[in-house]
């Protein structure tokens, strides 16, 4: 069915590095939820889940990796609803798996929806999971007559899909020439991700916003200054030299009218350098202040700019994606030297007064590499969300101390995780491990029978050799094993330049380029159709890689033109087939074989 929404489109600017920076120990996931008042049916919420992904059909998305940039490509992938087993915020992007970006599960009386930071912010999450949950209750619910709440404007699929970055970028606006100072960095040894600390604090909304206004200040204000107290107290005194400083996400579409679902958000950076004299009240008027300074919309304008001007720069974009990563890294890594922790407030979620018997609250952490707060609120309860891979949990004691001594009442949420600490036994690692450690026993052993046989190594260099090359295609196979098809041109390119290494050391006969090479590839061209059409994959899955077969096994031409090729039956064969399958790929998929090099080739 036709949605009106395009096939493929590239990362907002705020994602891009998103993919790069993605491991296993900080998956870019955050989580979104609802804790409902009753027991969650799991037929009624895959039919909400259903309902909603008509609307919002731009999440029914796939990450690919282009010669420049990734991009979102849209795939006709069944979003299933399943019960929480794996550790909050696990992994859903996983390099060479084609899966949804997103993850809708439930327990007892939670709904969760976990989503890849590259797909959309905590704006578009919320919309998603506010129309996730009034579906899921009214199908739940008939007699309730429960109303439905429709937006004033009703998004169209261009505005939802919208680069609000690009569309609001000018080159006339100058450079934020403000210098960050490095700030104090939370140190010591990191907890793995399945053993993440996730503290939830629930507290009153009017109270604690009587509280803010009392000093002057927003609750956003209020909780940043308590954050960064907080955090002070565990800080030596050897390292109070440089700010505590808190990164805070900004909702760029309250400057910039956007109907985005995608990532249109940007931030500020908060911080404070604390003095044995420092007062809480002192902190508070710190950060009043550099909030007032730093939402200034022609600043938050310029620091918008500026983070699209490095993306359109001409150079930057020309420099293939696998060199460009190291920069970006790099960049990243570079960035995060001036945050010390991140805090994170989404905002009010808003349903009519029928929802309040079936809803109790809605919650929403992140993923992190350290110390993140996110927080939300709906009716008068206000969510804190604390996550953090600091094995010692006294910044979260301290804050909860500071709400005593502020007479916020507060009430610390159950972690109630089935996943959460469970540690995952992947028996392939260990098979991986003990190949290792076989091909290095069985070059020690062929060493040591050639030493005492022969007093001399002349034979063990072979040995050790072969041993290396199986180690390596093996282990080539185990990390590509995701994309069968990426890996078959992996496994070509490796054999081949492993098979030219043994032709040249043992004395040049020509076999590795006059027949390893083009039945190699032969065997690779004629092996896509088979497993595109047995694993029944779409077209823009195999094509990009029966287009590099074809394009590889037209080498042998220019092999046989310069005289190296011998035996030249082989490479005949091998390029006139491969010169076929591409002209047959432009004369019968013109249009899906143009669009696959405008993705790939897109800068």
């Amino acid at each position: 069915m036709e949605t009106g929404y395009s096939k493929w489109r590239k990362l907002d600017n705020a994602a891009l590095a998103f993919p790069l920076v993605t491991d296993k120990n900080d998956t870019r996931v955050f989580r979104f939820y609802c804790q409902l008042k009753e027991k969650v049916n799991s037929d009624i919420l895959q039919q909400a889940l259903d309902q909603t992904m008509e609307k919002y059909p731009l999440f029914q998305a796939v990450l690919r990796k282009g010669l420049f940039w990734f991009y979102l490509e849209r795939r006709d992938i069944h979003a299933i609803v399943k019960e929480e087993k794996r550790p909050p915020c696990s992994s859903l992007y996983i390099p060479d798996k084609k899966t949804l970006l997103f993850q809708v599960s439930y327990y007892k009386n939670r709904i969760n929806f976990e989503v890849y930071h590259a797909l959309t912010d905590g704006t578009g999450a919320m919309n998603f999971l506010s129309e996730l949950v009034q579906n899921y209750l009214i199908l739940a619910y008939p007699s309730a007559d429960l109303p439905r709440v429709e937006q004033i404007e009703e998004t169209t699929p261009g505005a939802q899909e919208e680069d609000s970055f690009s569309q609001y970028y000018s080159a006339d606006l100058p450079k934020n020439k403000e210098k960050k100072l490095a700030a104090v960095k939370l140190k010591g040894e990191k907890l793995l991700h399945a053993d993440m600390q996730i503290t939830e604090i629930v507290i009153p909304v009017k109270e604690t916003l009587a509280k803010a206004r009392s000093y002057g200040v927003s609750i956003t204000v209020f909780l940043t200054a308590m954050l960064l107290c907080s955090i002070h107290e565990e800080i030596p005194k050897n390292r109070q030299k440089r700010p505590i400083a808190l990164m805070i996400p900004v909702n760029l579409r309250n400057y910039f009218p956007s109907q985005s679902m995608g990532n249109f958000f940007g931030w500020i950076e908060v911080g404070y350098t604390f003095a044995d004299e420092t007062v809480f009240q002192d902190v508070l008027e710190s950060v009043k202040n550099q909030f007032k300074d730093k939402l200034d919309k022609e600043k938050v304008a310029m620091d918008m700019n500026g983070y699209v001007r490095l993306e359109k720069n001409p150079l930057v974009r020309a420099v293939p994606l696998e060199i460009k990563k190291y920069f970006m890294m790099a960049g990243a890594n570079l960035g995060s030297r001036s945050v010390t922790a991140v805090y994170s407030n989404i905002g009010i979620l808003r349903f009519p007064e029928e929802y309040k018997a079936y809803i109790d609250r809605f919650g929403i952490f992140a993923s992190t590499n350290s110390l993140q707060l996110c927080s939300c609120s709906y009716e008068d309860q206000m969510v804190l969300g604390f996550t953090s891979k600091i094995p010692d949990d006294s910044i979260q004691k301290n804050f909860m101390r500071m709400l005593r001594e502020e007479e916020i009442p507060y009430k610390e949420g159950k972690n109630d995780f089935p996943g959460c600490g469970e540690q995952n036994k992947k028996e392939e690692i260990k098979i991986l491990q003990t190949f290792t450690f076989l091909c290095l026993a069985v070059a020690v052993i062929c060493g040591m029978i050639n030493y005492l046989m022969l007093e001399t190594l002349n034979w063990f260099w072979f040995a050790a050799a072969g041993c290396a090359c199986a180690w390596l295609v093996v282990n080539v196979a185990y990390f590509k094993r995701r994309n069968i098809l990426k890996n078959l041109t992996w496994q070509l390119l490796i054999i081949t330049v492993l098979c030219v290494l043994w032709d040249h050391f043992t004395g040049w006969k020509g076999w590795s380029i006059d027949f390893v090479f083009p039945f190699g590839t032969l065997t690779v061209l004629g092996s896509i159709p088979v497993i595109a059409g047995v694993s029944h994959l779409e077209t823009e899955e195999y094509l990009y890689y029966l287009l590099q077969a074809a394009m590889i096994g037209c080498i042998p031409a220019i092999l046989i033109w310069i005289g190296i090729v011998h035996y030249t039956l082989p490479s005949v064969l091998c390029t006139g087939i491969s010169f076929l399958v591409l002209a047959g790929m432009f004369i019968f998929q013109k249009k899906d074989t143009l669009s696959e090099f405008r993705k790939k080739l897109r800068m």
